[in-house]
């Protein structure tokens, strides 16, 4: 039995511990094969460890084969995200991909996903509402409870969309779900945002990490904040700030208007936030700015993909080895002249990120290999 995940661990905490145990009492002989986000998350933020040490701290816990997820899918909104995550691990053959979920539901996220692909009337109501200026996430979750299904939560929404893309591709993946221990919206909960919001703070979390993957958290950490500067440099530089991917020339004015005044980017983004343009939206808008990610770009690689090896156990490597030649998608293990192209996206974030991170963080992108544990 092959089984997936799909993870960002900004940071692993116990909850993505406990997921890994679950799957492993459920389906004790199973292999565990991991999609992960590197540098950069489905919300625009940055990974506060880098892809390496994300790597070895999954690895310890028992996960047998870690794979990034490429940049240009793993900094995009859901649908994006949740395509790219899917068609990584369907290529690799895993026979289910078990995600958390608030709800834990599955038959109500094959319900939504069903009216979601073919409801006419759905459909019609997402653009009524979008006409009214509300953002596409809130459009869809409304148009749903016109159907009496209520879907708002984060990681109910990432496994509607994994639903979808399996429905949608044919892709011969069971989709389950194991229920959440925490509570997302508490900033006292032990979610990775408020792991987050206790490291920005200053305050103790030492309790909601395992050892392992507290060792790490003791380090020098970058949020894209730091990166603000650069940020704001860049809005006020640039006319044609829309070619870059997610930004929308509706806004490019105000932003230009109110970054002036702004000392960070939590600052600059409640100064510009609406209805239609929300804080997670404007966050990808900043990150892409940043690793000058176009519109171009995003359209190009938006069907392509490949499976870059971040790490492996014994078992990880033996099932590499025996399915390599049946793979479609590029098969990355080190950084060579012949893959510089698909990861030229990549370098650009990794040498951008440097800037504040130094030369040894751009080194380890193109010099370090595949993580091999016992």
């Amino acid at each position: 039995m092959k089984i997936g995940i799909i993870c960002e661990y900004n940071p692993f905490h116990n909850g993505h511990l406990y997921h890994i145990d679950k799957i492993k009492k459920l389906y004790p002989n199973s292999m565990i094969i991991l999609v992960m986000s590197g540098s950069v998350t489905e919300r625009g933020e940055l990974s506060i460890l880098n892809k390496w040490e994300k790597t070895d701290i999954a690895l310890h816990y028992g996960v047998d084969l870690v794979v990034e997820l490429p940049y240009f899918h793993a900094s995009q909104a859901a649908d994006i995200f949740c395509y790219g995550t899917i068609k990584i691990l369907a290529e690799l053959k895993v026979d289910k991909v078990i995600f958390g979920s608030e709800d834990n539901n599955i038959d109500k996220l094959y319900s939504a996903a069903d009216i979601q692909l073919n409801n006419q009337e759905y459909q019609n109501k997402v653009r009524m509402l979008l006409d009214t200026g509300l953002n596409y996430p809130s459009a869809l979750a409304q148009a749903l409870k016109d159907h009496d299904i209520d879907i708002t939560t984060p990681n109910d929404l990432l496994g509607l969309g994994y639903v979808k893309e399996i429905i949608k591709n044919k892709y011969h993946i069971e989709p389950l779900t194991i229920k959440r221990t925490n509570d997302y919206h508490s900033l006292d909960s032990g979610s990775a945002t408020s792991i987050r919001n206790k490291i920005i703070n200053g305050e103790d979390f030492s309790n909601l990490v395992p050892d392992y993957s507290l060792k790490y958290l003791n380090n020098k950490m970058y949020f894209l904040n730091d990166y603000f500067p650069f940020i704001k440099y860049k809005i006020l530089a640039e006319d044609n700030l829309d070619k870059y991917q997610t930004v929308d020339k509706n806004i490019i004015s105000r932003m230009k208007k109110e970054i002036v005044n702004c000392n960070n980017l939590n600052e600059f983004i409640l100064a510009i936030k609406s209805k239609y343009y929300t804080y997670n939206r404007l966050m990808r808008m900043c990150s892409h700015i940043l690793f000058s990610f176009t519109k171009e770009e995003a359209n190009y690689y938006k069907d392509k993909s490949y499976i870059r090896v971040l790490g492996f156990n014994r078992n990880g490597q033996e099932y590499l080895r025996l399915i390599k030649k049946e793979l479609n998608l590029p098969l990355i293990t080190n950084y060579s002249n012949d893959v510089n192209k698909l990861l030229e996206i990549e370098m650009r974030v990794t040498k951008i990120l440097g800037i504040l991170k130094g030369k040894e963080f751009i080194k380890e992108e193109y010099q370090h290999k595949p993580i091999i544990k016992e």
